[in-house]
């Protein structure tokens, strides 16, 4: 069997009806015949969908299929041995030109009860924000179920959330159960469990795509809301010159940002987990065992759990995402 090497995928592009056209200025995607692209889904495997290799001898095949395949040379033995062909996070771009819905998600005590998947935790790491956009992310007092439905038949679900402008490179942490929604102006990264369950308290009294308006959630949002008041908006971080610090650190998924304008050397040995690269900012070159791949400023790159060092040789200063369980 042939040896593993980093896997780069075909995205899948997304018409929402909220959807902005910034993707393909900002990071060259293609998303052509759509009028819009709200979600370009980058890697992904569960619920029946998957992506597809765009590299390599592999490429054509689904990552369901490589996972079949490889097991945990791929993404870990104890993953494998947990999640089996289906892969354990989906990674996207998203681009806004109108806010999304208010909304929440399960956890995976009520994404399995209900739906038979996991739950959905997710971090946001900003790309690009237009001066004054905001995001909402959690409630701005403790609450009870009672209020929370008070104010949403009262039209003034708002008055109770927390929202606030971001900038680039911001990043939002959003545990399962956080009401939140994206604003207008927004371009960002998503790292979140592969889940697409999605409760909606309030959609802004606008049609869908179909001129109709979407369905609302509300009882099994109740269900599942954080009541309490949000302690945390943005978090507090630095980027570390030539090295890596620490965004999100989860039972569900651990997130890097490495910054570097020369040679970076990083060593997985203690990792037990594939390897997922965002690039953000610049493009590297990725040298691992037996080869090296060019990845640029909006690519997406699977490194296989098998591979335990990698260099990344800039191209010209790169900022990455890099994120693994465990």
């Amino acid at each position: 069997m042939q040896k593993l090497y980093p896997l780069k995928f075909k995205p899948v592009f997304k018409d929402k009806v909220w959807g902005g056209i910034r993707l393909k200025k900002l990071l060259d995607k293609d998303f052509s015949p759509l009028p819009n692209c709200g979600e370009s889904w980058e890697l992904f495997a569960f619920a029946n969908e998957s992506s597809v290799v765009d590299n390599g001898f592999l490429s054509g095949n689904s990552l369901s299929e490589v996972i079949e395949v490889y097991m945990g040379d791929l993404v870990g033995d104890d993953l494998f041995d947990q999640f089996g062909e289906e892969f354990p996070l989906l990674v996207k771009f998203i681009d806004t030109n109108d806010f999304l819905s208010v909304q929440v998600h399960p956890d995976d005590i009520l994404g399995k009860k209900l739906h038979g998947s996991y739950g959905k935790t997710e971090m946001w790491y900003v790309i690009d924000a237009e001066p004054g956009a905001e995001i909402i992310s959690g409630f701005n007092r403790d609450l009870d179920r009672e209020a929370v439905l008070r104010h949403i038949e009262q039209n003034s679900l708002r008055d109770i959330m927390v929202a606030r402008p971001v900038r680039r490179g911001d990043v939002l942490f959003l545990p399962a159960g956080k009401v939140h929604a994206i604003g207008a102006g927004i371009t960002l990264c998503e790292i979140q469990q592969a889940s697409d369950v999605t409760y909606r308290l309030y959609d802004w009294d606008r049609p869908g795509t179909d001129g109709k308006p979407r369905e609302l959630h509300i009882e099994r949002s109740l269900e599942a809301l954080d009541l309490k008041k949000a302690e945390e908006f943005t978090i507090d971080y630095e980027p570390v010159p030539n090295g890596s610090v620490t965004l999100v650190r989860d039972k569900h998924f651990t997130t890097n940002l490495l910054t570097f304008d020369r040679k970076l050397e990083m060593d997985y040995f203690l990792v037990n987990s594939f390897i997922v690269l965002v690039c953000l900012e610049g493009a590297f070159e990725l040298e691992y065992p037996g080869g090296r791949e060019t990845v640029k400023q909006g690519e997406v790159v699977l490194v296989p759990a098998e591979i335990r060092q990698l260099s990344y040789v800039p191209k010209t200063a790169a900022r990455v995402l890099e994120t693994y369980i465990g």
